[in-house]
């Protein structure tokens, strides 16, 4: 598919003109409201990253005090979703933007639900930790801890991805994904394999929870990724 036509002025794409002869919507005011969607998609962003931290917290260092704030603050990321997705339902009825414009917004739109999804399975694993207080340190902690830095780094990349507008970022997201399955896979083995050890089930069972919000914390930052390099190339990986 060609790259199609276009310019990046302070981490926006701005299009050209789309030869239709059509009045185009003043460019400075539209472009001060995509850019205030896209500085809102970043908090929002900001506000997820920190969620992964208070969860890593919550589960590595045993922190009831960061488990708590993760609900707290995942009613921040749903208030920022819901009113970035009525300014950008907003801009499309009422900004008549071009093509251009239409895939960056749109774009917005699907990262948000993607970086309420990471919010959510942040707070998932922080319920996780907090179940497993009464119990030993599971033994795969430590590799489970860098699967979790892992995917931290991911939501970063994403979140810079996204602020420069930077498709090389959005392919090194993906090389990383491919290391949090490997991950995922091998600590999947592990756990099932620990109640025939210890006849314990239930920390296993949370365990393996904390692994799955991992891996899908990872796919969706991936597909932060993919949005922001369809955006700058108008391709998809």
């Amino acid at each position: 598919m060609a790259t199609p036509s276009s310019d990046t002025t302070n981490g926006i794409v701005e299009p050209s003109s789309s030869g239709s002869g059509q009045p185009q919507p003043q460019r400075p005011s539209l472009d001060r409201k995509i850019m205030r969607i896209q500085h809102d998609v970043l908090r929002m962003g900001a506000l997820v990253e920190n969620s992964c931290l208070l969860a890593r917290e919550a589960l590595c260092d045993r922190s009831l005090e960061a488990a708590r704030k993760i609900p707290i603050q995942d009613k921040q990321i749903d208030q920022l979703y819901r009113q970035i997705e009525v300014d950008c339902v907003n801009l499309l009825n009422l900004e008549a933007p071009v093509t251009q414009d239409l895939r960056l917004v749109s774009t917005f739109m699907q990262m948000i639900r993607d970086l309420e999804r990471i919010g959510d399975y942040a707070k998932s694993i922080g319920n996780s930790a907090i179940q497993l207080f009464p119990y030993p340190v599971p033994d795969c902690m430590d590799e489970v801890q860098v699967m979790l830095d892992r995917c931290r780094s991911m939501v970063a990349l994403c979140l810079i991805s996204l602020s420069e507008l930077d498709s090389v970022a959005g392919r090194e997201i993906k090389r990383k994904d491919d290391a949090v399955d490997d991950d995922y896979a091998r600590l999947y083995q592990r756990l099932v394999k620990s109640p025939c050890e210890t006849g314990i089930v239930e920390p296993v069972i949370l365990m393996v929870l904390v692994i799955r919000a991992l891996e899908r914390i990872a796919d969706h930052a991936t597909n932060v990724g993919r949005r922001v390099t369809y955006v700058v190339t108008g391709e998809r990986f």
